[in-house]
């Protein structure tokens, strides 16, 4: 298994689509929540996508043998980091990778040599463990097409 973060525009074409794949599978099929995963912000020269590949399953979208398991993105916000569309595919769950994934982000944002702020719009449920990354709940819950979000921030000391 390895972490590549990169723009967009550095992604093998295989491995964005497996990217985009893997957001709509978890986000608009399991969740049932019809969103528009495609809103520009990848399309950012500052947005890196962090994306965990492995081994490729026979059926699974893959190039030379690897496949998406996971994937975040970090935008940069002005004032703020933003990581978002966390996610990782079925089968990979449950082994800790998805922690993989977030110190992965996060090492980003702390090698960008900058003391901002990291937020993100955590689905509620997801809190305790994006405070196990030092995410603490910062304003109140409210709902996302249906689903139960909590602002939260990693404050960093500037």
């Amino acid at each position: 298994m390895r972490i590549i973060i990169t723009p967009l525009t550095q992604l093998d074409v295989v491995i964005a689509y497996g990217v985009w794949k893997l957001r709509q599978d978890v986000f608009v099929v399991e969740q049932d929540c019809p969103y528009e995963d495609l809103d520009g912000r990848d399309l950012e020269p500052t947005t890196m996508q962090v994306v965990m590949l492995g081994e490729a399953a026979p059926d699974s979208v893959s190039d030379g043998g690897t496949r998406v398991l996971g994937t975040a993105r970090v935008l940069d916000d002005g004032d703020v980091w933003r990581i978002g569309r966390v996610a990782l595919v079925k089968g990979a769950r449950g082994r800790g990778l998805s922690d993989e994934v977030m110190r992965a982000a996060l090492k980003y944002v702390e090698d960008s040599g900058d003391r901002r702020d990291v937020v993100l719009d955590a689905q509620s449920p997801l809190t305790r463990w994006y405070g196990k990354h030092g995410f603490e709940p910062d304003g109140a819950e409210f709902l996302e097409d249906g689903i139960p979000h909590t602002p939260m921030r990693l404050r960093r000391a500037m």
